[in-house]
């Protein structure tokens, strides 16, 4: 218990500052795609497209084989983070906390991790930091804002947001965009990193789509962190995997034992909404004249600290997205794009993003940072997501 409180002194609460990075070097990764007649990983409109599907197990030799052990510098990049911000010396407690955290993982989860770590050289224990490490550490500084159909030009919900993580010149370039088709459950795509098994930006089939936004403060009192708890990207993919609605999100993430404090922006082919995270709360802010913006402090009285810090510019951030409630013609995606691109900090942003609901589709920048500036690839997902022919 007295690691668990140092290790929150030092990690918990301290946001990270832009890092700028060389990008001068070798060519851009570029993942090898598969040959097989029905390919496991191709390249869609210059987007690699990883399909996992069938049993945990078998997802995880998918991505493992195909995603992980091609891009071994990606799975280096836990570790790394930890150097450049000089918490190396913590590795050992960090990686018992987050084996602690592994214990508490769903099953079918810890056998995908297993697997992934068998089929691309691996080890479980780096794997398992990999995906607790974030909880502990707040590194992301990320803006999102969602569109409800009314107040859209395409008639449809759109969601935008900017992913905005340290990118230690490198890591932006391992984007990959995984579709999962897990036996029993909704099939989802998650825009993010191999190795990586949570979700931290996805829609599944049935047009329901999110993003994660960390949050740093919490009111005082409130708990900021539960060691017993899923971590917030796990919490999020089984929201992909089981739910339909925005209401049936809500009332999924009341029942999970959450780790840490997030704010999600979350949307289904009707509204949309921001839902400020704790380990024991969680408050619903609904979108005001079809519009809610979402970046890295909580807004509710319930969450907010007296004295909320302002990461990253974030309330200016928060202030530029929620213009669009004042638009006087409706947004369409290059608005929302256009919008995020005003909010980017620079190197940090590895991804800039906007799901289209109904359709089912996705608009992805991530090869140069600012990954707002674009070029963005568009990619139809139903025929993947629905197992349809185009």
């Amino acid at each position: 218990m007295i690691g668990e409180i140092f290790l929150l002194g030092l990690l918990g609460i301290y946001p990270v500052p832009e890092i700028v990075e060389k990008t001068a070097g070798p060519p851009p990764f570029r993942y090898p795609e598969t040959q097989e007649a029905n390919p496991s990983l191709r390249y869609v409109n210059g987007l690699p497209v990883l399909l996992a599907e069938g049993s945990p197990e078998a997802m995880g030799k998918t991505v493992g084989k195909y995603g992980l052990k091609p891009a071994k510098k990606a799975a280096a990049y836990p570790r790394e983070i930890m150097k450049k911000y000089g918490g190396g010396f913590l590795e050992p407690l960090l990686a018992k906390t987050g084996e602690k955290m592994f214990a508490s993982f769903p099953t079918e989860y810890r056998k995908e991790l297993a697997a992934i770590a068998e089929a691309s050289g691996e080890t479980l224990e780096d794997l398992i930091l990999g995906n607790t490490l974030f909880d502990i550490k707040k590194v992301v500084a990320c803006s999102g804002v969602a569109i409800e159909p009314q107040a859209s030009s395409t008639g449809g919900l759109l969601l935008g947001r900017n992913l905005d993580y340290p990118s230690l010149g490198y890591i932006h370039q391992y984007t990959l965009v995984t579709v999962y088709r897990p036996e029993g459950k909704k099939a989802f795509a998650s825009i993010g990193f191999p190795g990586l098994i949570g979700c931290l930006s996805g829609i599944n089939q049935d047009g329901l789509c999110l993003a994660i936004h960390e949050v740093i403060d919490i009111k005082a009192g409130l708990r900021k962190f539960n060691f017993s708890g899923l971590p917030f990207a796990l919490c999020y993919r089984k929201v992909l995997e089981e739910c339909s609605t925005v209401e049936e999100a809500l009332a999924l993430l009341e029942k999970l034992p959450r780790c840490s404090t997030t704010n999600l922006l979350i949307g289904d082919r009707k509204r949309a909404a921001v839902f400020e995270v704790s380990p024991d709360k969680i408050v619903e802010r609904k979108a005001q004249e079809g519009v809610v913006a979402c970046c890295n402090h909580f807004c509710s009285k319930e969450l907010r600290p007296f004295f909320a810090l302002n990461v990253r510019k974030s309330n200016q951030r928060f202030a530029t997205l929620e213009q669009f409630r004042q638009a006087e013609q409706k947004p369409g995606p290059k608005d929302i794009l256009a919008a995020l691109d005003k909010v980017n900090l620079g190197k940090d942003t590895l991804q800039t993003m906007l799901f289209e609901s109904q359709p089912l589709r996705l608009h992805l920048s991530f090869g140069n940072i600012p990954a707002s500036k674009g070029p963005f690839h568009t990619i139809d997902l139903a025929p993947l997501l629905l197992n349809k022919k185009p």
